[in-house]
């Protein structure tokens, strides 16, 4: 059985506690210093009035209930109240401060955390699934949030109240006050232990969300799978094991958390239980007043309830830290390839494709050996083979998702090695066979995030990918939304679709990956003859299992084992005989429309 814990980042020195502070406030909470400074002064205002209720109580007792001087009430009532009123005033705008601080820094760090995602390769993604990367970005962002909220609240009103109370017991009485705190040392080595513990569970706990998540992204994509196969109950108990062990998991982290201000409450009970006993007997001698035992009283009742939650906030802090070190570890994650130092620019017109001697490997196993072909500008280049020969490699390792291990590959005369990103990227329109569509409007999963275009032009590249034929069909037309992944289209609408986004990007190469694959004759045939159009004048590269689709190239290349076997035009390679003619043969005997 699979550890869901063997994932769990090991410690780092990069990751302690002050270096993610450190890192939190110069990247998020420096820039919001003025109004964390307003905040926190109208906490120090909160957290002081505690410390002048319990001194207030000493006048209570002594000159209005003891002295029974009728005038004192008056005065000593009306500071109490404007205590509390203070209190609720500073409370209330404190609260509103900090919830706007947490919300912007959280939403602020979620835009970087996406933007750095956006910067990694390919394979980041290959080895990290969609659910976990959600839950860094979103779980632990937010659990971040409201833990960094309650930590800044803590770590300003109650320390200032807690010094303010202790002030005025000790104005009272130093041998009350040291009586009352004298079991406090005792809590340095349990909650040293319980806050290590705590970032251990938490760590793990967040692992398990993130493979919830995963679950997750996987039931609902493959909703159609699971109720097809009878799998409602297969995928039901596999969700169930992991929510379990979160809910062990967060057992766990409370029972640790709370056992903190339990061990407090103890130490509390022990040091009034001593302070009872010198009291009484300093007030039983008359060297004490009624009054200056209430007020102590008082001031270490207030005394405890902070520092109670002091003692949450070690907890709470290390529930953070361990989201923290999860976001940190993600954004201290690099890109593996990465764009030139002094890019070149890109080369004007028609390129043509050049691969010479590439080899490329995924981790161990290798896919292209020494692969060598040209592509010629305008012209349509086909990729065959069997499954495995390496042709989608050859596109991912064109547009630098992927890097080869040596070898060249340059387009009209420019390594792409050389040339920036956007420039590279911009130099090619691709139709591939899952035509991945958006959960937006028809206009925008064909302009991309672009300037809206001429009407006219848009148009013509409606008509042009057959996208014209079903649009009066779309409830609100362009602006109709095409559903998750494009479902509440067609396979076929949904390469038309990606056909006209071709189109409107207007590119100098085109590449094709199994666009018709998965089409009915119908919509083959209505796809083809829209990217027949839409290959005209462009230097097109086409990757196809179909072989009836690429009989009309200017060029086939069959790739086996990682290297072209063999090359030429259809009716060139069905004479000689070979691959070539042996897939033709397998593929026509198999499928009467090839």
């Amino acid at each position: 059985m699979t550890d869901p814990t063997a994932d769990v980042p090991k410690p780092d020195d990069r990751y302690t506690s002050r270096r993610l502070i450190l890192r939190l406030w110069r990247g998020y909470l420096r820039r919001h210093m003025p109004m964390m400074a307003l905040a926190m002064l109208f906490m120090v205002i909160e957290g002081s009035t505690l410390g002048l209720l319990s001194y207030m109580l000493m006048p209570l007792f002594d000159r209005v209930f003891v002295g029974q001087e009728a005038g004192a009430a008056w005065w000593v009532g009306g500071i109490i109240l404007a205590l509390f009123l203070t209190r609720a005033v500073t409370l209330m705008a404190s609260r509103t401060i900090l919830t706007r601080v947490a919300q912007v820094s959280s939403t602020e760090m979620q835009v970087d955390l996406v933007r750095h995602l956006l910067t990694l390769d390919a394979r980041f993604f290959q080895r990290n699934a969609p659910g976990s990367l959600i839950e860094r970005v979103q779980g632990d962002t937010v659990a971040v949030q409201g833990v960094w909220r309650t930590i800044v609240t803590g770590a300003s009103r109650d320390i200032v109240a807690l010094a303010g109370l202790l002030t005025v017991a000790l104005l009272i009485d130093v041998v009350w006050t040291l009586a009352a705190l004298f079991a406090v040392p005792l809590l340095v080595a349990p909650v040293a232990l319980a806050q290590r513990y705590i970032r251990r569970k938490t760590a793990q706990m967040r692992e398990e969300a993130a493979l919830r998540a995963t679950r997750l992204d996987e039931i609902f994509h493959g909703i159609l799978p699971i109720k097809l196969n009878r799998m409602e109950e297969y995928q039901t108990g596999r969700f169930r094991k992991i929510v379990d062990r979160i809910v062990r998991a967060e057992v766990k982290i409370t029972v640790s958390g709370t056992s903190v201000p339990a061990m407090i409450d103890i130490v509390s009970g022990l040091g009034f239980f001593l302070v009872v006993l010198l009291g009484a007997a300093d007030i039983a001698a008359g060297d004490r007043s009624v009054g200056e035992f209430m007020s102590f009283f008082t001031a270490m009742a207030l005394c405890f309830q902070p520092l109670r939650r002091l003692g949450l906030l070690t907890g709470a802090w290390q529930t953070a830290a361990a989201s923290l070190e999860r976001l940190y570890r993600l954004f201290d994650t690099p890109a593996e390839i990465l764009p030139p130092a002094r890019p070149r620019p890109p080369p004007a017109g028609m390129p043509d494709i050049v691969f010479e001697n590439v080899h490329f490997a995924y981790e161990s196993a290798p896919v292209l050996r020494g692969l060598d072909f040209r592509a010629e500008a305008g012209r349509t280049t086909a990729l065959v083979g069997p499954s495995g020969a390496g042709k989608s490699t050859v596109f991912a390792l064109l547009t630098r998702l992927e890097e080869p291990q040596s070898g060249r590959i340059t387009l009209g005369g420019v390594d792409v090695a050389e040339m920036a990103f956007a420039d590279l990227r911009a130099m090619f329109s691709a139709v591939t066979q899952d035509a991945a569509l958006f959960d937006e409007t028809l206009r925008e999963n064909i302009l991309l995030g672009g300037n809206a275009p001429a009407p006219d032009r848009l148009q013509a590249v409606l008509d042009a990918a057959r996208v014209s034929d079903f649009l009066p069909r779309l409830p609100q037309g362009l602006d109709t939304r095409v559903g998750p992944r494009g479902s509440a289209l067609s396979g076929g609408q949904r390469q038309r679709v990606a056909i006209a986004r071709a189109l409107m990007r207007d590119a100098p190469v085109l590449l094709l990956d199994e666009a018709t694959s998965a089409l009915d004759t119908r919509s083959e045939q209505l796809v083809q003859a829209a990217l027949d159009r839409l290959s005209r004048n462009r230097t097109t590269l086409v990757i196809a299992h179909r072989l009836s689709t690429v009989r009309n190239a200017d060029r086939i290349l069959v790739m086996d084992q990682g290297r072209v076997a063999a090359a030429g035009t259809h009716a060139e390679l069905l004479a000689g005989g070979g691959l070539y003619a042996q897939l033709c043969r397998l593929q026509f005997d198999r499928d009467p429309e090839s």
